[in-house]
């Protein structure tokens, strides 16, 4: 379907497409001249908005104020359709980073509350959200220019999920280009060691992700791991070293032996969903039993630090299903939870199949807004707290997503990621380097290429482009 907006001043363009795009997310959204379905008329200080002729809004919008505009398309859209979006005209993927700035500005969180519903119509909980979130980031940000993290990619899984549209290819084809990825990645974490102890750069954090870690087989894992643990870990004094397991089908017990060898002290095993139904939808070679029998394993060799993903919004699931998840994870007890919307890439299958086939169910607004809040009240349960949220387009209702933890569990990586305030140097295939100028409140950075056989035959290019940048710098 396709939604025609009639636009007479291009200057709005884009606050009128944001607005449209919330409660439209999957349509094509198009300006014409003539044949509309919307009207936008803004001339100074008034607006009018019209559907099919008829007035949804008109009125004051003072001086053509943006936010005044998108607040009143906002509101119309919402009184047309029925739905209730809580982040308001919110459209940013840190919306945490307004409050933190307003806390150190002294202003009271009842103030900041009534901020964020006045500037953008953001409901209490929403905001409240944001207020309890920059207060936990605030105590890690990061504040010295020579402490980095690493992040370490490995772009193979053993198959892709429905929604995937992340540089991650099914290791079952992919069997041949394993070593020299290996090899490849091995080099440039040669070369950035070296980097890194010439230019005495301190380490707080690694981060191992994909991708699947572990979908290669136990000893590529080990090799890898001893790789990344004598460069970036040993006598480094570094606070948190992650890897992201992922996938149960691809945990073995000598590969979480070979985690608990090499001082990793944070995993993460993410089922998404805690229904066999919709794992079997979204591609995921894993059953509910498969989840607790590796998460037990884990715990059973000593593991106390274990994070959970799950994703709202998936395909044909609803509030029932997302309550089974909510007992079924409580039953594991979990060290942290992170809880992610439903993103729906253009690049992944799930693109297709719900926009041009239109063969998955999706919920509506008011079982998603109920579904949000069972996540919550399984944190609270759980005696979790919020640290870390962001947000991406094309979330399924425009929601958020959030990092919860137990004291003390928080994952310092993503906090340092989400607040861009510390230089993430990133190896491996589609891995993006990000160098932080504090001083300059500036970002540049460096990806190296997606595909896994031009990563394998332009390593050396990658590494030295990636230095040349971190040298402007250090």
């Amino acid at each position: 379907m396709e939604i025609k907006i009639k636009l007479n001043d291009e200057k709005y363009r884009y606050d009128v497409y944001q607005m449209f795009n919330i409660f439209f997310t999957f349509q094509d959204i198009s300006f014409v001249k003539e044949g509309e379905d919307f009207c936008v008329s803004i001339n100074g200080d008034y607006m009018e908005l019209l559907k099919d002729q008829e007035i949804l809004f008109e009125g004051n919008i003072k001086d053509g104020k943006k936010e005044e505009i998108k607040k009143s398309i906002f509101t119309a859209l919402s009184n047309l359709t029925g739905e209730k979006y809580p982040w308001g005209t919110m459209i940013g993927i840190r919306p945490s980073k307004r409050a933190l700035k307003l806390i150190n500005e002294g202003v009271s969180e009842a103030e900041i509350v009534k901020h964020y519903s006045d500037e953008f119509l953001v409901e209490k909980e929403k905001a409240e959200l944001c207020i309890e979130v920059a207060k936990y980031e605030e105590k890690f940000v990061n504040k010295d220019s020579k402490t980095v993290s690493i992040y370490v990619g490995m772009p193979f899984c053993p198959t892709r999920c429905l929604y995937c549209s992340f540089a991650s290819n099914p290791i079952g084809g992919c069997k041949k280009q394993v070593d020299p990825y290996l090899e490849a990645l091995s080099k440039e974490i040669e070369a950035i060691k070296e980097y890194v102890d010439r230019k005495e750069l301190i380490i707080e954090t690694v981060y191992f992700g994909g991708g699947t870690p572990t979908a290669v087989d136990d000893d590529q894992f080990e090799d890898i791991m001893k790789k990344v643990y004598e460069s970036f870990v040993l006598d480094k004094n570094i606070k948190e070293f992650t890897v992201e397991c992922g996938r149960p089908d691809s945990i073995t017990a000598k590969k979480l032996q070979s985690m608990k060898k090499y001082s990793v002290d944070r995993i993460s095993i993410n089922p998404q969903s805690m229904n066999d139904s919709t794992l079997k939808e979204i591609g995921r070679n894993h059953t509910v039993a498969d989840v607790i029998d590796k998460f037990n394993l884990a715990r059973s060799l000593g593991f106390d630090n274990i994070n959970m993903d799950i994703i709202v919004g998936l395909p044909n699931e609803g509030l029932k299903e997302v309550e089974n998840t909510y007992r079924r994870i409580l039953e594991l007890e979990p060290d942290s939870l992170t809880v992610h919307g439903m993103s729906i890439k253009r690049s992944s299958r799930l693109h297709e199949n719900l926009v041009l086939k239109q063969t998955i169910h999706i919920p509506r607004q008011e079982e998603l807004n109920k579904m949000y809040k069972e996540t919550k009240r399984l944190a609270e349960d759980l005696d979790m707290h919020p640290y870390y949220m962001y947000r991406q387009k094309n979330m399924v209702g425009n929601m958020e997503n959030v990092g919860y933890s137990k004291a003390d569990k928080e994952c310092i990586y993503n906090i340092q990621m989400i607040e861009d305030s510390q230089t993430i140097i990133a190896l491996g295939a589609d891995a993006v380097s990000k160098v932080v100028f504090l001083d300059e409140n500036r970002i540049e950075r460096f990806g190296n290429v997606k595909d896994v056989k031009e990563y394998i035959n332009r390593i050396d290019e990658m590494i030295e482009g990636k230095i040349a940048l971190f040298n402007t710098l250090y």
